[in-house]
């Protein structure tokens, strides 16, 4: 998984009628693009994050 600054990062709801949590990435803490990811979601709370194989990475080239 590989990321920059700007892309989105959405992690996926596990269970029915659990809804994604979008983010963006403000900060690539790992080498090359890799994780971890320092992320702002939408509810204003930032965080460090590990994503797993729940988590898509949006790249902001693709994004409308």
């Amino acid at each position: 998984m590989h990321a920059t600054v700007g892309d989105q990062l959405v992690q996926h709801g596990r269970v029915v009628g659990q809804h994604d949590k979008v983010g963006e990435i403000v900060e690539v803490i790992g080498q090359e693009g890799n994780p971890p990811y320092r992320v702002r979601f939408e509810d204003g709370h930032e965080g460090v994050c590990s994503p797993g194989p729940d988590t898509e990475i949006r790249h902001k080239t693709h994004q409308q």
